[in-house]
């Protein structure tokens, strides 16, 4: 494993201070509608290949997904392109702070 972990308590920690985080959600559409983090980008994991244009290889970037599977598959296919990026561990289902509902 090349690419860093961050546990969800840590992400909203900073998040909330107001720190500026690139933040990547790969969960599929209906999952992200039923609630992601404010200020996430979302592009599902199957789709990522085709969008890494929409990202900033300059900047490190934190993967959630729902679990932290998908994220770290996520991380491995970033990292193996240049990407700065960090897992975020246990995924939405260990998240305890807010989510947007869109």
């Amino acid at each position: 494993m090349a690419y860093k972990e961050m546990a969800p308590s840590e992400l909203a920690s900073r998040l909330n201070q107001g720190e500026s985080l690139s933040v990547l959600d790969v969960r599929e559409v209906e999952e992200w509608e039923e609630g992601h983090v404010a200020g996430a980008k979302h592009i599902p994991l199957g789709e990522l290949n085709l969008r890494l244009n929409e990202l900033d290889p300059a900047r490190e970037t934190i993967v959630i997904c729902r679990s932290g599977n998908r994220s770290g598959m996520a991380c491995e296919l970033l990292n193996d392109k240049g990407f700065k990026v960090i897992n975020m561990t246990g995924g939405l289902l260990a998240w305890t702070d807010k989510l947007v509902r869109e």
